[in-house]
């Protein structure tokens, strides 16, 4: 079985980098259209290779077996970013952050457009640190969309805007102790608290989030100057005062009950039932987004759970620089926070060694799909604006590159 996980696991990567040309190849073949943009979508990919796996395992080991190992698995992280996406994405969440960020924008000394863009790729990720990265990329990815994702911006520079959103939030939540899943695998197991983290890595994360959102903010310049001032300033609705302050209590109790799923998901259930006594106040929730994130992180903690008997192994033999470089390498092929839960199993680990490895983590989150929890998220907000409907994982691979290089860079020379 572990050599069946592992190979359905090498399966699912590969058809994660392929499914781009499954939406290509939903074009061409309108008969199978319906087939071919199921497995086209990304977030389906894992959760359908787990269940192939589960099928699999109840055939050779049996029924009692498979469900028994199903039920193993920790959901908790799937149904937070489940709940976390659609709390932070309701519009007067969403209306109260862009208010206060186009306020600040208009006082820049620079075009409105371009200091909204800067914000949304540095200030929002930084914020990810108090409200969780989650939360963080929801709010990124729907701020952004109508700036960048569009028509009229080419598709390279959607990749590179894209890439350093993912990396900005993969290391924009290492100021505290528990809003990157990789740092809160290990932050009770090594005892790293909040002034730990900001003073060890923190500070050199910030430095890494103001310089990639500069240059990429730069080079999008030409383009988000044809943006008038009064097209790219957020059109305020009448949500009240009240109303947002309510939504925002229940986003700060949704991150602060974030590892306990039975009051986490309680309060979404008064959310849900808030948002439909006061409809008015309200867009169209982003369930359907927030289910297929869910489904995709579950599938990935499903299919991870069988990947430890040669993860293990390689992350406790390499040297603390072999072990930066090789936990960035491995993120790319799996999730973060699985790579530094596994590293806290490992008995012995000197402080050094134990830094690189989650340096790596946080630094190599951007570099795939899969690298970092939040990364679906944006993955399914942003999606449509790009070519074909769908966000090619080369395409975001060469995006990330130079951001990754640049978070590594600090990491391991300040």
């Amino acid at each position: 079985m572990q050599l069946i996980g592992a190979a359905l696991f090498a399966v699912a990567l590969l058809h994660t980098f392929a499914a781009k040309y499954f939406e290509v190849l939903a074009h061409r073949h309108p008969r199978h259209a319906g087939l071919l943009h199921l497995l086209g979508e990304v977030e389906v990919v894992f959760g359908f290779w787990a269940f192939v796996l589960i099928v699999v395992m109840a055939l050779v080991s049996g029924g009692a077996e498979a469900v028994s190992y199903a039920e193993s698995r920790h959901y908790t992280e799937p149904l937070f970013v489940f709940v976390v996406m659609v709390v932070a994405a309701s519009r007067p969440v969403l209306e109260a952050v862009r208010s206060l960020l186009a306020a600040i924008a208009r006082l820049a000394p620079i075009a409105t457009p371009i200091a909204l863009v800067w914000l949304g790729l540095a200030a929002v990720p930084l914020m990810g640190s108090l409200i969780t990265e989650p939360a963080a990329m929801t709010l990124a990815a729907l701020m952004l969309a109508p700036q960048i994702f569009r028509q009229g911006i080419p598709e390279w520079l959607k990749y590179s805007s894209l890439g350093v959103l993912f990396v900005n939030v993969s290391i924009g939540g290492t100021l505290t102790s528990y809003a990157a899943p990789p740092v809160l695998m290990v932050a009770s197991v090594w005892h790293w608290d909040t002034a730990f983290m900001a003073t060890t890595f923190g500070w050199k994360a910030s430095i890494a989030v103001l310089i990639n959102a500069t240059v990429v903010t730069f080079l999008l310049r030409s383009h988000l100057a044809a943006t008038t001032d009064a097209d790219a300033r957020v059109q305020t609705s009448q949500v009240p005062w009240l109303v947002s302050a309510i939504h925002l209590t229940f986003l700060a109790a949704v991150v602060t009950f974030a590892h306990h799923p039975v009051f986490f998901l309680g309060l979404f259930l008064f959310f849900l039932g808030y948002t439909q006594a006061y409809e008015r106040y309200q867009n169209q929730l982003i369930l359907k987004e927030g289910l297929l994130v869910g489904f995709f992180l579950a599938g990935l903690v499903v299919l991870g759970g069988m990947q430890q008997w040669w993860l293990q192994p390689i992350v406790s033999s390499l040297g603390p620089v072999a072990l930066f470089f090789g936990a960035l390498g491995l993120t790319a092929i799996t999730d973060n926070a699985a790579l530094t839960y596994l590293g806290s199993l490992i008995v012995g680990m000197t402080d050094q060694a134990k830094y690189m490895l989650v340096a790596g983590a946080v630094a190599g989150g951007g570099l795939t799909v899969i690298a970092n929890a939040p990364n679906p998220a944006g993955v399914a907000l942003l999606r449509r604006g790009f070519n074909d409907g769908s966000i090619g994982a080369v395409g975001l691979l060469l995006g990330a590159l130079p951001p990754t290089a640049m978070v590594a860079l600090l990491f391991l020379l300040l």
